[in-house]
């Protein structure tokens, strides 16, 4: 027989999901994405599935507010990182350079927030209500915001074009991550054939090239507009 006894405040509600939530962050810290189920999770919660599904309508819901939580304190973080690595005499394409470098090591060193962004479009997204979507949207939304706006501080060359520059960083964030974790199969052949290593990715130089690339790319096109 099921011990699950309703919650009957808004405060018991509210600990319940923060002990989902709190519990699923601890599996994401063992496991990858691809790797964290329902049953598992209530089991290590104490709750039966279905009364874990009274809180979050799916997985995926609640791998989606872990990510925008994880997302909101890198972005938190990132003003001092920022403020300590960016100088503010040099010019545009060098302040760009050093954008992207602490935007890439501040990721790195974040490996939850990364396997949830290489999953989110792909996976998490696809097993939500029209609700879920748009708090999500909403929440994501902020974050990018967030972001332009302390990327703008450093390069106000940039003006308007930091939201959308902020919001491209950000989608190029998981499939790079994804691609420096090659399969088992894919070391073996990169071991075998060296010459197949040319399209072997390495996280922090290939994403800190590519949102220079990105950052440099659209200071130009600004320019020339």
């Amino acid at each position: 027989m099921s011990t699950f006894q309703r919650a009957r405040s808004e405060e018991q509600r509210e600990l319940r999901r923060r002990a989902i939530l709190d519990t699923t962050a601890a599996m994401l810290d063992e496991m990858p994405v691809g790797e964290v189920s329902l049953n598992e999770l209530s089991r290590r919660v104490g709750l039966a599935k279905s009364n874990v599904l009274r809180y979050f309508e799916s997985r995926e819901a609640i791998l989606l507010e872990l990510l925008g939580r994880a997302w909101n304190q890198w972005v938190d973080a990132l003003p001092e990182l920022l403020a300590a690595e960016v100088d503010p005499d040099g010019s545009a394409a060098q302040r760009g350079e050093q954008v992207a470098a602490v935007l890439t090591r501040s990721l790195a060193g974040r490996r939850v927030m990364c396997d949830l962004f290489s999953a989110h479009a792909a996976v998490l997204e696809r097993n939500i209500s029209v609700d879920v979507a748009g708090y999500w949207k909403r929440t994501a939304i902020g974050n990018v915001d967030a972001m332009a706006g302390l990327v703008r501080r450093h390069l106000p060359e940039l003006g308007d074009d930091a939201t959308p520059l902020c919001a491209q960083a950000i989608m190029v964030v998981g499939p790079v991550w994804t691609h420096a974790r090659p399969s088992v199969a894919m070391l073996a052949a990169y071991d075998s054939d060296p010459a197949l290593t040319v399209l072997r990715v390495d996280f922090i130089p290939t994403l800190q090239a590519m949102l220079a690339t990105l950052i440099a790319g659209t200071l130009a096109r600004g320019a020339v507009g």
